[in-house]
């Protein structure tokens, strides 16, 4: 494992495993070497852990088959129907009206909801499980009650999906791998 160590005039140090072979360590200026292998040390279970995640993700990103073009389209044209349906079944449980339905390729939001009610999702969200789908579409209709990620927000979220929070989880460990799919990345 390479540990690449930058100075500046940062406070303080901090650590971030880049690859399975990479470490980055940022440190102040000031701070010796001892000091900097101290703080690696302590802080080897975590680094630990955190290469075998990147291991674990490379070995994901190596058995992802893009979709073609073609497969692209055709998930859209449905992707399209079931967002629709979707929110139209959401919609009144959450309380609100909205705008336009749209379904992109994005590369880093699932969904977003502007201030007229228009509301976009991730192709990429086709193929997750469908429960995902819904806390997604859940979570851009509460922007309709709250523009923001409020407390107030997260219960109006709860109340209609109490165990969102899975589903939250589900999209942070597997999102990367769904947008891999779709962009070819």
């Amino acid at each position: 494992m390479q540990i690449e160590l930058i100075r500046s005039r940062r406070k303080t140090i901090s650590i971030q495993v880049a690859s399975p072979e990479r470490v980055i360590v940022r440190a102040p200026n000031r701070v010796a070497k001892k000091d900097i292998e101290e703080v690696l040390e302590k802080n080897s279970a975590w680094i630990d852990k955190h290469i075998a995640k990147a291991i674990e993700h490379e070995k994901q990103k190596a058995s992802i088959r893009t979709l073609s073009e073609l497969e692209l389209r055709e998930l859209a044209g449905r992707a399209a129907d079931v967002f629709k349906n979707k929110v139209e079944h959401y919609a009144p449980i959450v309380g609100v009206t909205y705008g336009r339905v749209t379904v992109r390729n994005q590369k880093t939001r699932w969904g977003s909801c502007s201030s007229k009610g228009n509301l976009n999702f991730n192709v990429a969200l086709m193929r997750a499980p469908i429960e995902v789908l819904d806390y997604v579409v859940v979570h851009e209709l509460c922007h309709r009650i709250h523009l923001n990620h409020s407390k107030e927000f997260w219960k109006e979220v709860e109340r209609v999906l109490p165990d969102y929070r899975e589903h939250e989880k589900w999209l942070k460990d597997n999102g990367k791998c769904l947008i891999a799919e779709v962009q070819g990345e």
